[in-house]
């Protein structure tokens, strides 16, 4: 067994065939009721560090635009999975904060999106754990998706430190409001009130 850090896919490649992914999963007759579906999930939509980064977030007029992004990512994703070798950890490229939560959107639809990869033939591949949100316009995830399909818009694909920097102002927002640790927590008697 070998200790050696995984190569990542020439980023070329992996443009070329997320393309051809984004395309077939547009295809496919069920992406329809899959969109709505993954839409349709906004009113479990509650995550106070990811959609809450985005300046002027609101669901309505941003969650049609985030949805092409998570699709992007998936479909970048796939790509690394299919070209490097089937390595699952590979595949975890970094991905911005609030492409991550609509990803998670659209996993909420496994039945849909099982069948949808299945007749695209590629593997979704998203686990929690091994995700990284260490994205950064240069790095590799970047760049895949620059040759892809040019680049990504800067308002949903947030640098890492930017976000972090956001996040510390949400927290203080949060906490002056009786939201403690990012919505983790509060001390709301609700029983009293």
């Amino acid at each position: 067994m070998s200790n050696a850090t995984p190569v990542l896919p020439a980023p070329e490649r992996v443009a070329e065939r997320a393309r051809e992914i984004m395309a077939g999963i547009e295809a496919d007759p069920e992406f329809g009721a899959f969109t709505a579906a993954a839409l349709k999930y906004d009113e479990a939509w509650t995550c106070f560090t990811g959609f809450p980064v985005i300046s002027n977030w609101d669901l309505d007029t941003d969650k049609r635009p985030l949805l092409t992004e998570g699709l992007r990512a998936l479909s970048l994703k796939a790509a690394v999975y299919e070209l490097g070798g089937q390595d699952e950890d590979m595949t975890e490229i970094p991905v911005a904060v609030p492409v991550d939560e609509m990803m998670h959107a659209m996993i909420a639809q496994p039945q849909l999106l099982a069948r949808i990869a299945e007749r695209v033939g590629i593997s979704v591949i998203h686990q929690t754990d091994k995700e990284h949100h260490d994205y950064e316009t240069g790095d590799y995830t970047h760049t895949a998706y620059a040759l892809a399909w040019d680049e990504p818009p800067t308002r949903y694909w947030l640098d890492h430190f930017e976000a972090n920097r956001r996040l510390e102002i949400l927290d203080r927002r949060y906490e002056a409001a009786g939201f403690l640790r990012s919505g983790k927590a509060h001390a709301f008697d609700f029983t009293a009130a």
